[in-house]
């Protein structure tokens, strides 16, 4: 076995960090659509709160 390592090491390496920079972004793009989800959610949640009673009671009666 030699001590040297085969011509195309250099491909592997990059294709590697080719790879982990396309995970990398990924996951950014996934925590963005989770922070902007969880957002629209908490406005919505603060909109049900104002809501008063008679409000969903009239909305379930015009169902």
């Amino acid at each position: 076995m030699t001590n040297t390592l085969p011509p195309n090491t250099g491909y592997v390496a990059a294709a590697y960090l080719v790879f982990l920079f396309i995970l990398l972004i990924y996951i950014v793009i996934m925590a963005v659509r989770a922070a902007r989800v969880e957002r629209e959610l908490a406005e919505l949640l603060t909109k049900a709160e104002q809501r008063s009673p008679s409000d969903a009671a009239a909305e379930t009666s015009r169902q």
